[in-house]
């Protein structure tokens, strides 16, 4: 069993910055790729970045690429979502998520123009 707490949300004005942090509990955190997605109200959750387990690959939808930027840090069981230049259309609650398909509960994220 794997919990994961996202955290970091709020409310924050176009062009703005925000990071994202995510909490893993259990031992395997370093085995496991994660990713962030989000869904905005009245639309399908969307992906937005994953990393390996080791952290040197990544990969990010094309609309939060070169503003978007996901890291982690095994030794303290935590994945990060590092945004900026931040655009109404960002808006949405964020879930961290395993390889293995465990879910944070989210945290929201408010873009105003």
């Amino acid at each position: 069993q794997v919990q994961l707490v996202e955290s970091g949300g709020g409310l924050v004005q176009a062009g703005g910055s925000l990071r994202l942090s995510c909490a893993a509990s259990g031992r395997t955190f370093s085995s496991y790729a994660m990713g962030w997605f989000r869904q905005a109200p009245g639309k399908e959750r969307e992906f937005v970045a994953k990393i390996s387990s080791s952290g040197y690959r990544t990969n990010y939808a094309d609309s939060v690429k070169d503003r978007f930027t996901i890291s982690r840090a095994n030794a303290k069981n935590t994945v990060y979502l590092q945004m900026v230049s931040l655009k109404p259309e960002d808006t949405g609650v964020y879930y961290c998520a395993t390889s293995t398909g465990y879910w944070g509960q989210g945290t929201q994220v408010t873009v105003s123009s």
